[in-house]
């Protein structure tokens, strides 16, 4: 098996940087999406609950169902996969960009008001400095989110790690399904550890 991985491995580095563009994509446009729909949110409470709700229907439904849905608008390969993963993304982003706001001291936003700061500078000097672990606390969950759901995006053609477990699936070749899992499991581990420090 180690054999079969050593003679495979300009493969397994090649589908790893197509893993790992598409949950840069995917995480990098929920993010300016989702952080701009969380502060928002945060600050007018009554849109909070349907926002929470839309974006948590997309991490319900089932990853093929979703792909299921995208591919006859989208086609196959990597614009529908980044579309999906970064549905998947989005609810975690969101909710913690939201729970991060609500849970800076309010005493604070009335010494920076005190102080004479405006609205834009109380955002960006007290409350997402605040938020900041918070929010990217669910940046690394939409990430690992990401890196484990990309593994299913081979199935419509979008490269990855994933593309090993297929075929190793279809040839009923162990060998060739743990060449795809363990970098997959890996690289979770892996970007979960590394981000960490930051929330």
């Amino acid at each position: 098996m180690w054999q079969e991985w050593m003679s495979r491995s300009d493969e397994i580095l090649r589908l790893t940087g197509q893993h790992l563009e598409l949950v840069f994509y995917s995480v990098a446009i929920a993010v300016l999406i989702g952080l701009p729909v969380g502060l928002t949110i945060s600050v007018y409470k009554k849109s909070s609950g349907a926002a929470l709700a839309i974006a948590n229907v997309f991490q319900t439904l089932p990853s093929l169902a979703l792909f299921g849905i995208i591919i006859p608008f989208l086609g196959i390969g990597k614009v529908p996969a980044i579309v999906v993963l970064l549905l998947y993304a989005l609810m975690p982003i969101v909710k913690s960009a939201y729970t991060g706001m609500q849970e800076v001291d309010h005493s604070l936003l009335e010494a920076g008001r005190a102080l004479g700061l405006k609205p834009s500078g109380i955002l960006w000097k007290i409350q997402i400095p605040l938020a900041f672990p918070t929010i990217m606390s669910g940046v690394r969950i939409a990430t690992v989110i990401s890196v484990g759901t990309a593994t299913i995006a081979a199935y419509i053609g979008a490269g990855g790690l994933g593309a090993l477990i297929f075929r190793g699936i279809s040839l009923s070749d162990n060998a060739l399904i743990l060449a795809g899992a363990i970098p997959a499991a890996l690289l979770a581990v892996f970007i979960d550890l590394a981000m960490s420090e930051w929330g």
